[in-house]
């Protein structure tokens, strides 16, 4: 089976991983931590970094910390992973969700003024399968309501936006380490933020309440928010090795264009003009009027010949938990995107001969 994602994981991270057993430092103590978070933060182009177990505990510290809570609202686009959407949850606020944009697929920035009421506190553009939202809109929206702007990154490490890597526009900006992201710590995440002020609070929320300078005093009610020192140390060793995936991952994306770009009834994943996609999976559309099949019937002839896919995450607004939040609006976009895109196996280990064997399918099942 030629997988969707897989990490590529090799001797120099095993070599700190190692390391760091050896030093007894296995938890959330060790060199490996301060040395992640302050090498990914330089990586992105900010001055904080506050490592987190997952990226939804980034999301979730990121909306804490910002005082947002129970009867304020936070604009997040319907079409993402539900790890938005539930963080906005956990501290009792009303998410609002946005339809998404049809040439890149993003949060439709066109669509947020008509979404902002007095209860609104800040907004989540997602950098979807890693191209970047239109920042610039999305930010000026925000100045124009004094909000606060929380940048989900979890699936765009190393993208831009306008020659500025997406992370380093946001009051905060959260991201993902899972397994198949494009560094990884196995699980793990972090909030980047350049306010110092932020910085502390999240640290402190982060550990249970309790500020450093004071042992098990507490002051605020925390989380266990705390990465390990195993966790970093694979971060640092994957850290290095970012700019080499993000280079790959884009060659990956320039082999399926150049073998996809004539089968009828497919649009293949964007790249504006304005931004620089690093293609954490990358996605196509099936258009059944112009294609022979569906969507989940290519899906369904890829897997029987050793190809994975994924299709793309459902509307949130469509799913039980959410629906409670959804008044009359109208989604058209994601809906549409959401039934037609699939994503195509993109691991930095993939071989030449694997993007034409996906190809050649994905054009043979075209053919009527």
């Amino acid at each position: 089976m030629i997988p969707v994602a897989e990490p590529l994981i090799g001797e120099y991270e095993l070599k700190l991983v190692t390391e760091a057993v050896k030093s007894g430092w296995v938890s959330s103590k060790g060199k490996f931590i301060a040395e992640f978070e302050e090498e990914f933060a330089k990586y992105i182009g900010t001055e904080y970094g506050i490592a987190t177990p997952n990226g939804t505990a980034a999301l979730h510290l990121a909306l804490v910390s910002l005082g947002i809570g129970p009867g304020d609202e936070v604009i997040v686009p319907t079409l993402t992973f539900a790890a938005v959407a539930n963080a906005v949850i956990y501290v009792r606020a009303k998410p609002v969700f946005v339809d998404s944009h049809p040439d890149y697929w993003c949060i439709d920035p066109n669509k947020i003024e008509e979404k902002i009421t007095k209860r609104t506190k800040a907004i989540i553009p997602v950098h979807l399968y890693g191209h970047p939202c239109d920042l610039e809109f999305v930010i000026e929206a925000a100045r124009n309501h004094e909000l606060y702007v929380v940048e989900d990154c979890a699936e765009a490490h190393g993208a831009e936006y306008k020659s500025k890597k997406v992370g380093s526009f946001g009051d905060i900006s959260c991201f993902s380490f899972y397994g198949n992201k494009i560094i990884t710590t196995g699980e793990g995440g972090m909030c980047l933020t350049n306010e110092e002020k932020l910085a502390e609070r999240m640290r402190v929320l982060r550990d249970q309440g309790m500020r450093s300078e004071k042992k098990y005093w507490h002051e605020v009610v925390g989380f266990n928010y705390r990465m390990t020192n195993l966790q970093a140390a694979l971060g640092v060793a994957q850290l290095e090795k970012i700019d080499e995936f993000v280079r790959r991952k884009r060659e990956i994306a320039k082999t399926y264009d150049s073998l996809l770009k004539n089968v009828r009834g497919i649009t293949l994943h964007p790249e504006m003009p304005w931004a620089k996609n690093v293609y954490w999976l990358y996605s196509i559309l099936i258009h059944s009027d112009n294609y022979r099949i569906n969507r989940d019937e290519l899906m369904d002839v890829l897997g029987e010949n050793g190809v994975e896919t994924r299709s793309f995450f459902y509307p949130m607004h469509i799913m039980p938990p959410y629906k409670r939040y959804v008044a009359n609006s109208q989604f058209p976009v994601a809906e549409k995107l959401s039934l037609s895109g699939i994503n195509l196996p993109s691991s930095v280990k993939l071989k030449e001969e694997e993007i034409c064997k996906v190809a050649r399918l994905i054009s043979h099942a075209g053919i009527s």
